[in-house]
């Protein structure tokens, strides 16, 4: 399991809502990256917790891991970092993402917490 808390939030990030996508990114986030990322610090640390059927929490909404990419647990273990798609991505998931459903963007505030459920 591995908790964390959102600190800022990014002011593209509201843009992303039409792609159905959040990018997560640690606090070492450079001032690029801060300005489309929701950026989260973790108070316990993930340990391969993004599985498929897993469960987790953003906020006050919980949704379940669909698919996860190759490289997207090293990341969020070692950046904090992981895009989430609230949709179905018939392209193909980047290796740094992962896929959720239901597939409803979600409402974030800085102090919003995030978990990983198994």
């Amino acid at each position: 399991m591995a908790h964390s808390v959102i600190t800022e939030i990014g002011p593209i990030v509201a843009e992303f809502e039409e792609e159905n996508v959040i990018i997560l990114f640690g606090p070492m986030a450079t001032p690029d990256l801060r300005e489309i990322c929701v950026i989260h610090e973790f108070k316990e640390h993930p340990t391969e917790s993004l599985i498929e059927g897993a469960k987790i929490k953003l906020g006050n909404q919980t949704y379940t891991i669909k698919q996860v990419g190759s490289e997207a647990n090293k990341n969020f273990e070692e950046l904090g970092h992981v895009s989430i798609y609230f949709k179905s991505n018939e392209d193909g998931l980047l290796p740094g993402a992962v896929e959720v459903e239901p597939t409803i963007f979600p409402q974030l505030n800085v102090g919003d917490t995030i978990h990983l459920l198994p």
